[in-house]
């Protein structure tokens, strides 16, 4: 059997990890409930005949927490979703009847690195600074790549490197870099499938602001959509200076859910092993 991309495969791809672990106490947006586990059973709780055992855990968390992509029933504006759904009418009996999670396809695509860090000559962009479309436009000509129709263009500001420091990273006196309505815009002119970063919110959260106002979820989301996908790690993708690559993704069928933990990945051609 041969294709391209076992073609590729066979000459040797690197391949990056773009999610962020889960466990307790990593940042969260007060919006959603923090990431928990428990061990339901421990190694000697049941032993059985041959002597051998087994554990397992319960999980709560929010489908937002984490490194996560959006459903397009997460947003609404004037009490509709994506193509003029009523909000209220879906969400009756307590889970989402259009736009749930379950109906996100999985993602087997190009993908973009616009790095607008690098663009500033900076490890990680001030908090509170406005991404502008002007900076994606500066991104694309760094890096001789621009994204296209059905695409995945994911904005690198280099905040995961706060990613340890839940205060610093959620930014609430700082604020948080990321897109503005703009930049939104120029991404949806671009008609990608979907766009994400490495902040809680991928939008610009200016100092001492919170999310009181989501402008780039309201147009990506509800006018255009777009999925969002949110808490990326960059970094090593950056530091490969990747800016064009496969990328990877599988949504969990949620059925009705308003967006879905991931773990995506970019799969770069060369064996940086």
């Amino acid at each position: 059997m041969s294709s391209t991309l076992l073609d590729a495969l066979r000459r040797g791809v690197t391949l990056h990890d773009l999610a962020q672990p889960l466990e307790a106490g990593m940042p969260c947006s007060p919006n959603h409930p923090g990431f928990r586990l428990a061990l339901q059973r421990r190694h000697g709780d049941m032993v059985r005949p041959d002597g051998s055992s087994a554990a397992n855990e319960i999980i709560v968390t929010g489908g937002h927490v984490g490194t996560h992509i959006d459903a397009l029933c997460h947003a609404s504006f004037a009490g509709k979703l994506f193509g003029g759904h009523d909000a209220e009418q879906a969400q009756q009996g307590g889970r989402f009847s259009v736009h749930g999670a379950e109906t996100i396809t999985p993602f087997l695509c190009r993908g973009v690195l616009l790095d607008v860090a690098a663009v500033h000559g900076v490890d990680t962009l001030p908090g509170g600074y406005p991404v502008t479309a002007a900076d994606l436009e500066l991104a694309t000509e760094r890096s001789g790549v621009r994204p296209g129709p059905g695409d995945v263009a994911l904005v690198r500001t280099g905040w995961a490197r706060n990613w340890t420091d839940p205060v610093a990273y959620l930014g609430a006196d700082s604020g948080v870099p990321g897109i503005t309505a703009e930049a939104a815009g120029w991404l949806a002119d671009h008609a990608v499938r979907a766009a994400g970063g490495d902040t809680t919110a991928f939008e610009h959260i200016p100092a001492g602001a919170g999310h009181r106002v989501l402008p780039v979820h309201r147009l990506l989301l509800v006018e255009s959509g777009i999925h969002i996908i949110e808490h990326l790690n960059l970094e090593t993708l950056a530091a490969a200076d990747a800016a064009e690559f496969l990328f990877v993704l599988a949504p969990l069928k949620i059925v009705g859910g308003t967006g879905s933990p991931v773990r995506p990945l970019a799969v770069v051609e060369g064996d940086d092993a």
